[in-house]
């Protein structure tokens, strides 16, 4: 029902930052919380950062105090904020979006992967 669109991804010094934008088409924003993962070790992925309808985030503990997730329902866009980027950091990261309907069903929908690169 809706389609995700990651973009912002690409190469940057140790410290540096980068926005990874989300853009949802096709149905509201405000309808799903929205999530940001990557690849992580003994594991398929990771949570990174997680925004609920209400605009409440919650992020793993590596990344705290450093990512942020925001949302901006009227322009159907999830943002990750990436500030002091660490080598570690370096992975594909995709944008998800969860919908659980008033029935319990759950939906959920896949970005594209977008390539950050943290590197001197």
């Amino acid at each position: 029902q809706v389609h995700l669109v990651g973009a912002g991804g690409g190469l940057v010094q140790p410290g540096g930052s980068l926005r990874l934008p989300c853009l949802a088409s096709g149905s509201p924003l405000s309808l799903y919380v929205m999530y940001w993962y990557r690849p992580a070790p003994g594991k398929q992925r990771e949570q990174v950062a997680r925004v609920t309808r209400g605009a409440i985030t919650t992020y793993e503990d590596s990344v705290k105090g450093r990512f942020t997730i925001s949302r901006d329902n009227a322009q159907n866009t999830v943002y990750q904020q990436m500030n002091s980027l660490k080598p570690e950091d370096t992975a594909v990261y995709l944008c998800n979006a969860k919908r659980i309907t008033g029935r319990g069903e759950e939906f959920g929908y896949w970005g594209q992967g977008t390539q950050v690169t943290v590197s001197s």
